[in-house]
């Protein structure tokens, strides 16, 4: 029977979730009883190790028609364009951008889609990212994927994705966010016949709200808006390939059935979705900027305290209100680095340029900021009325170490190889008397 059901999601994001097909599917008070019931195999997936502590433990039971280990022998794919090679070429200083990645004319699925832009660290290292794009015109057929190294956040910026996992379907538009846990078995199909978008992998510590401190225990991102999809799944035979990302590269093993075969599954390991139209916008009402980690909506942690592995931050429409004030973002050098991507409307630092499925990259002390045409509209806004910014969609990736650029990205064709010029007509406005 073929995979149905999506659209059907349960709320919270870390909870525990009990979710069955089938009823009776789940065993009661055991996990791995002599015989599941249905004839089902007991299968665990730990997102964790065994012995992390209670309140960051991740796993789920899964009940599924044939065990995961059923699958022939793993052979590298050879060469694609999505791979985890930051080492290619020295990192640069320059301010990059880049437009939108062209969307292919042969026929290409979303993995065949997809293209890697940037990242640092690795799966070896447990801790860095890997920054990705994809533009595909064919649903997968026949192909399922899984990924070894990281948990994968798929943004979608143009079409929508609907992502049948093993515990679940995706259904994903533009302004929503999908979280697929490492291992997660999955494929993606495209509803609108062509899709194109961002895609993050993050090889530390698991995805999570951040602590709001003295905001208090509202605003931001609220846990019941990210949703976990109930159990679906296909019992389907045939000859069928796996196609594994391990250790930076892509594998493929043949498999004679759907992997997404799990009829129930407990836990708090599992894919979930947001959308970030519900994001709680919080901003300074008299003067000044708060930090942009106001805009943070999820979090990976590492070992420095208050220094994350990775932070996804948004930019939604919102009210600016603040008295003798530059309103746009303010010219900047960070410590941290930063991958923007803009996924509708214009960005309120940048008056052209910046695109839809374009992108950005601002490396540690790489100063950057808005145009000449941004600062001086800016600087003349009359204060005395809000700026409402509407209809746009932005987002960040900052890292705690360096963007690395890779030699593809490079020498892509779409890059916009003048990018700093957007500064050069910035003015010498020093006045000594003034």
């Amino acid at each position: 029977m073929p995979i149905d059901g999506g659209g059907r999601y349960q709320p919270g994001f870390g909870n525990h979730v009990v979710s069955e097909a089938l009823p009776g599917t789940l065993p009661v008070g055991r996990n791995s009883p002599q015989r599941a019931p249905h004839g089902l195999y007991a299968e665990q997936l730990s997102g964790t190790a065994f012995t992390a502590p209670r309140h960051e433990n991740r796993r789920s039971w899964l009940y599924r028609i044939r065990p995961a280990a059923m699958h022939g022998e793993f052979l590298p794919l050879g060469e694609v364009s999505f791979h985890n090679r930051f080492d290619e070429q020295p990192a640069t200083p320059n301010q990059l951008r880049w437009s939108a990645l062209p969307m292919p004319t042969a026929p290409t699925d979303f993995i065949d889609g997809l293209y890697t832009m940037a990242g640092n660290g690795g799966p070896d290292e447990q801790a860095g990212v890997g920054i990705h794009v994809y533009a595909a015109n064919l649903s997968m057929h026949g192909r399922f994927f899984y990924n070894a190294d990281a948990e994968m956040l798929l943004l979608p910026q143009d079409g929508r994705l609907r992502v049948a996992t093993e515990l679940g379907v995706l259904e994903l538009e533009p302004q929503e966010i999908g979280v697929v846990p490492r291992g997660v078995r999955f494929r993606v199909e495209l509803p609108d016949g062509k899709a194109s978008g961002y895609v993050l992998e993050n090889f530390g510590q698991l995805l999570r709200l951040p602590e709001l401190g003295p905001i208090g225990s509202n605003g931001l991102a609220n846990s019941r808006d990210f949703l976990t999809p109930e159990a679906a799944f296909e019992d389907v035979e045939g000859e069928f390939s796996l196609i594994a990302k391990f250790q930076g590269r892509l594998w493929r093993a043949p498999i004679g059935h759907s992997p997404l075969d799990v009829v129930g599954w407990h836990g708090n390991y599992a894919p979930c979705k947001y959308d970030l139209r519900r994001f709680n916008t919080i901003g300074s009402i008299s003067y000044d900027h708060p930090d942009p980690s106001i805009f943070t909506v999820l979090t990976s942690p590492s070992a420095v305290p208050g220094t994350a592995n990775l932070d996804l931050a948004i930019f939604p429409p919102r009210w600016l209100v603040a008295q003798d004030t530059f309103r746009p973002p303010w010219f900047h050098r960070n410590v941290a680095s930063e991958f923007m991507g803009l996924v509708t409307g214009v960005y309120d630092a940048k008056a052209e340029g910046f695109v839809p499925g374009g992108a950005s990259l601002h490396n540690c002390m790489s100063g950057h900021g808005p145009d000449a045409a941004t600062f001086d509209k800016a600087s003349a806004a009359d204060l005395a009325r809000p700026d409402e910014i509407r209809d746009t969609m932005a987002f960040m990736f900052e890292t705690g170490r360096v963007i690395e650029p890779t030699a593809q990205a490079m020498a892509a064709t779409h890059r916009q190889s003048g990018y700093q010029d957007c500064w050069k007509d910035l003015r010498n406005n020093f006045k000594a008397d003034a």
